[in-house]
């Protein structure tokens, strides 16, 4: 089940990115000719925040954000480990909320267009509340991991041991 829901983010995303790529060449090459197509940058906005919060989840998933551990590497693992749960729980609250306040905003957002689109707002501020929910998922994900391996002195929430392997491509 999770397999499939992150080959079908992977490729929901891949999907996006591409189509954005092609809406701004073909949107270059009309202006070129005269002809501009003046919905495009609005409709590639509206993808590339979608791209952004799909990307966002599949780097908290495999532990790929960057991170600064200058201090927290001098702790022990037992001391990091606790250091983490607990960043993840402030964290967690944070999207919560986020959440919370990019419903209401989509709700508020219904009936404005975007730009000359003639799409709703609301398409645009829903990648808030889904996204967050989509990363306090995946945040979720790494927590239970890291709790159920928190003996093994390797598994982090935020940090990959050396023996969970790097991001791949994979489909």
């Amino acid at each position: 089940m999770f397999k499939f829901l992150k080959q079908l983010e992977f490729a929901l995303a891949a999907t996006l990115l591409g189509l954005i790529v092609f809406l701004v060449f073909i949107a270059a090459i009309m202006r070129f000719f005269g002809h501009p197509l003046i919905w495009s940058v609005d409709l590639a906005q509206l993808m590339f925040i979608w791209v952004c919060f799909f990307g966002a989840t599949k780097a908290m998933r495999e532990k790929s954000h960057i991170g600064i551990d200058f201090l927290v590497r001098r702790l022990s693992r037992r001391h990091r480990f606790g250091l983490e749960c607990l960043i993840s729980a402030v964290i967690l609250v944070f999207l919560a909320l986020l959440a919370a306040e990019g419903y209401k905003l989509t709700l508020l957002n219904r009936q404005r267009l975007f730009g000359d689109s003639g799409l709703s707002y609301a398409w645009v501020t829903a990648a808030v509340p889904v996204g967050c929910a989509m990363i306090c998922a995946a945040l979720i994900g790494n927590l239970v991991k890291a709790w159920q391996r928190r003996n093994d002195g390797h598994t982090l929430v935020y940090s990959r041991s050396e023996t969970e392997a790097p991001a791949t491509m994979d489909l």
